[in-house]
């Protein structure tokens, strides 16, 4: 009877972490159009309009889904942890990463987003208390090595460390603190009442700034930058989470954070077919690579050591 309940334990934990990373994917597709479409964006409008404007008509949309679903308001140690989401993911990672495209390629950009996930998995291990195996992190090295020699090949590294290199260096810190944090706590709230409520517990510094953003320069752009600008608002601040916050949940946040590794791949991709960036056929071996040591990871779960209870906790909501 035991081991009957403990094989259906397994199965259902299983199925749990299936799915965790095939949200966690679905969140990164939505990610990874981010870098491109903060580029068109910054071209035409500030560079803190568009980080703050798209967290605050994102809190619009998180206000009336919070209200139609009637979600119960988060107790105050939330609160707290939901501070921690907001700084990482709703200011931080916008504000920065806007800064540094206003003068650098959405290319240059995927080099350095491609720490995120090591990033991600450090504070896993800090705020999440999830305890990955070594082999975990010879697999996730093996990725993030197989990116940034794709990248450096195919031309996307030149030149010294900038100021714009440096934004996007903090920007990848406090996402990473921000996906993490987030993930422990989707575990909680959810994924999708976890950014929502994040945003809007930071309206009350994303409106201000916003503002006088729009008033010292006035925000006028054509379509295709306000379609961009559209795409951050609705998919890259709201909805994209729904979808990461809640694969990490299920899934781990240090195994599931890892399928971030093809991120900057997809985004030259995007950045190719959208700014016309060259692509090199080298992005296909690249991808092979990232896939073999993600799937390398997603394999380590069985010597891990990960958040059980909080595990167990969500595969029961």
């Amino acid at each position: 009877m035991n081991e009957q309940s403990s094989a259906t334990d397994r199965t259902t934990v299983t199925a749990h972490r299936a799915a965790g990373l095939s949200l966690g994917a679905l969140g990164v597709l939505a990610f990874s159009l981010s870098l491109p479409a903060t580029r068109v964006a910054v071209q035409q409008l500030d560079p803190w309009f568009v980080a703050f404007g798209r967290a605050v008509g994102a809190a619009l949309l998180a206000f009336a889904y919070l209200r139609l679903t009637g979600a119960p308001r988060p107790t105050r140690d939330q609160w707290r942890r939901l501070s921690v989401v907001a700084v990482g993911v709703v200011a931080g990672f916008p504000l920065f990463t806007s800064l540094a495209l206003t003068t650098q390629p959405s290319a240059r950009g995927a080099v350095v987003i491609a720490v995120l996930p090591a990033a991600t998995a450090v504070f896993a291990v800090l705020r999440a208390g999830e305890r990955p195996p070594v082999l975990f992190w010879v697999a996730s090295t093996g990725g993030l090595v197989a990116v940034l020699a794709f990248l450096t090949t195919g031309g996307a590294v030149h030149g010294a460390l900038s100021a714009a290199d440096l934004f996007l260096l903090t920007a990848v810190v406090l996402c990473g603190l921000g996906y993490a944090e987030g993930g422990a706590l989707a575990r909680e709230l959810g994924g999708a009442r976890t950014i929502c409520w994040a945003l809007l517990l930071a309206l009350p510094v994303t409106v201000p700034v916003t503002a006088v953003a729009a008033i010292a320069a006035p925000p006028r752009a054509d379509v295709v930058t306000w379609s961009a600008f559209g795409y951050l608002t609705v998919v890259s601040m709201f909805l994209g989470f729904f979808a990461w916050y809640a694969g990490l949940a299920r899934g781990g946040i240090a195994y599931v954070g890892q399928v971030q590794l093809a991120q900057p791949v997809l985004t030259l991709i995007w950045s190719a077919l959208l700014l016309a960036e060259a692509v090199t056929p080298a992005s296909i071996v690249a991808a092979l690579v990232v896939l073999t040591c993600v799937v390398l990871i997603q394999r380590t779960r069985g010597s891990a050591r990960p958040d059980r209870d909080g595990l167990q906790k969500t595969c029961k909501q």
